[in-house]
């Protein structure tokens, strides 16, 4: 039956919206305002309105309730819970103090328990919220030092002192973390994309509690640790509070020597504006071969050794090329793909780092030969002779007259003849090429065949044999 009543009250709280300004505050027994407590919102489904951080619970020390209702401070009615959920929460006596009704901390709460939760019923609704004694959760800082086991993504750290986890309690009595949101501020290496170098940065990692070991993230370059305090000790340091002058703000470790390496990698592949190239979009780089790029790679402090790795093999077991450059320009005049990667590791071998592996694919060669073009027939349409051509590593072409007088001499697949010899067009008529070339699948083109050209304008300038 108990279990029963706690979820009825359960769902009678998660479906309240609590009232606008409704909170708590806090005197102690002196009848002196506590240090200004931290209030913190919890998530909605916890069924709580507030989770209050008070610097020292005392016996008969007061909290109060604002009525600012219809109904008048002597109806509120308290009820305090433990850790066993608002369904087994207490009546609790209170008093009026003008608007506010005011209940008191008992020493059994101050005594026996880390926290205490309170239900507040006024005007027909409920309000919960839940106290912790801070005094019973208060954060030491004695020293931090490195951890001699090391890891390459993670950089342990020993912390002496107390900081544990802080536990408040839902209104069904789920323990919840309350985050002390300590700030561990150490210096790292950022990558700049505009600049294409790594930076210092200063960063900082939140932790909601330290318990004797700090894992953090690598630092990428020599640096010291520094570990604040909790944010509610802050907020009190912030304030200036005289009691407060003994605490400990922050402590520092000794300096860390990085181990942990990273690299940035690219690849700028150079591109050929040749109208007569045929375009092979199989991979993201390379098509029509020979394939330039150049590969870069950007490094962190703590690498020694850098490596470019060249592979017909995805898997790298057998590699080719070993370039040990962090800029390699190369040439691919291969057909088929090759995979490319840069690795590197620091000087004691511990730590690896492996790159994202770029796919260099050269597709097969391809040769095509036109018959016929017009020179100045009509400017810009068909009035130069190009062969078409894909992966094409030599070339050499000749054309000749029907006299067998060489009229043009071509060393690349690029070039193309206007119909000029010695500067003047040659007159229409038939003439000849002769090709000799290879490709990067490593077939070898020997080709001649007829050049038509087709009669111009008669104001065009002409020659003769």
């Amino acid at each position: 039956m108990k279990r029963k009543k706690t979820l009825l009250f359960a769902s009678v709280i998660a479906g309240y919206l609590p009232m606008a300004g409704a909170g708590l505050t806090f005197e102690n027994y002196l009848s002196l305002s506590f240090w200004k407590p931290v209030e913190v919102t919890p998530p909605s489904s916890t069924g709580l309105d507030a989770v209050y951080v008070i610097e020292t619970m005392c016996t008969d020390a007061k909290v109060s309730f604002l009525a600012n209702g219809a109904s008048p401070a002597s109806s509120v009615q308290w009820y305090k819970f433990s850790n066993l959920g608002g369904g087994y929460a207490q009546p609790v006596a209170s008093t009026t103090e003008g608007s506010y009704s005011v209940a008191r901390f008992t020493a059994s709460d101050v005594v026996d328990s880390n926290g205490i939760g309170f239900i507040v019923e006024y005007d027909g609704r409920r309000y919960c919220y839940w106290v912790v004694n801070y005094f019973k959760e208060e954060t030491h800082l004695r020293g931090l030092n490195i951890s001699p086991e090391l890891e390459c993504d993670r950089t342990p750290l020993l912390f002496d002192g107390n900081a544990a986890r802080i536990v408040y309690y839902t209104v069904n009595g789920v323990p919840t973390t309350l985050s002390r949101d300590m700030e561990l501020i150490y210096t790292t290496l950022t990558y700049n994309e505009e600049k294409q170098q790594y930076e210092p940065e200063v960063v900082t990692e939140k932790l909601e509690y330290a318990d004797g070991a700090i894992r953090a993230t690598a630092p990428l370059c020599d640096t010291e640790f520094t570990l604040t305090t909790d944010r509610f000790m802050r907020q009190w340091l912030d304030e200036g509070h005289p009691q407060a002058s003994g605490w400990v703000r922050e402590i520092t470790s000794p300096s860390f020597h990085t181990n942990a390496i990273s690299a940035t990698t690219r690849a700028i592949a150079a591109t050929r504006d040749n109208d007569n190239e045929q375009r092979d979009d199989k991979a993201p780089l390379g098509g029509s071969g020979p394939v330039d790029i150049t590969f870069v790679a950007d490094i962190t402090d703590a690498v020694v050794f850098k490596e470019w790795q060249f592979s017909r093999d995805q898997q790298f077991e057998t590699i080719d090329i070993r370039i040990q450059e962090l800029e390699v320009p190369h040439t691919f005049n291969d057909y088929g793909t090759t995979y490319v990667r840069f690795v590197a590791g620091n000087d004691a071998g511990t730590c690896d780092f492996i790159g994202e592996t770029y796919e260099v694919y050269v597709g097969e060669s391809k040769l095509d030969c036109p018959n016929a073009f017009s020179p100045y027939g009509s400017e810009g349409v068909n009035d130069e002779w190009k062969v078409s051509y894909k992966s094409i590593l030599e070339f050499d072409c000749h054309i000749f007259n029907r006299w067998g007088i060489e009229m043009a001499h071509l060393t690349d697949p690029s070039q193309g003849w206007d119909g000029r010899y010695k500067g003047k067009l040659v007159p229409s008529g038939v003439y000849y090429y002769v090709i000799k070339a290879k490709g990067t699948d490593g077939q070898d083109y020997k080709l001649s065949g007829d050049i038509n050209i087709l009669k111009y304008t008669s104001n065009s300038e002409s020659t003769s044999r």
